[in-house]
């Protein structure tokens, strides 16, 4: 059950993210769901820097907001190695 849930929030996560983005045309479903994955681990880590990380264990809003935060710093990171630039 917790795979299932894993892979929807990281979807609406990966989703949210390419919107703010700009980058939601060009992807797909499953690229959401990979960004939104790969941006909430990358988001714990950033968040341990500041002492806020969120435990991957367990559901909390910090967790969704450093997920959303990494998923967006990924995007951009995306974004500036494929054309050079972020949006």
């Amino acid at each position: 059950m917790g795979l299932i849930i894993t892979l929807i929030v990281g979807g609406i996560i990966g989703w949210l993210a390419s919107i703010v983005m700009r980058t939601d045309a060009q992807q797909g479903i499953l690229l959401n769901v990979v960004v939104g994955i790969v941006g909430a681990f990358l988001g714990n880590f950033l968040g341990s820097f500041f002492g806020m990380g969120a435990s991957l264990d367990t559901f909390s809003p910090i967790g969704l907001l450093w997920a959303f935060i990494g998923a967006v710093v990924l995007l951009g990171i995306i974004n500036l190695i494929r054309r050079g630039s972020v949006r």
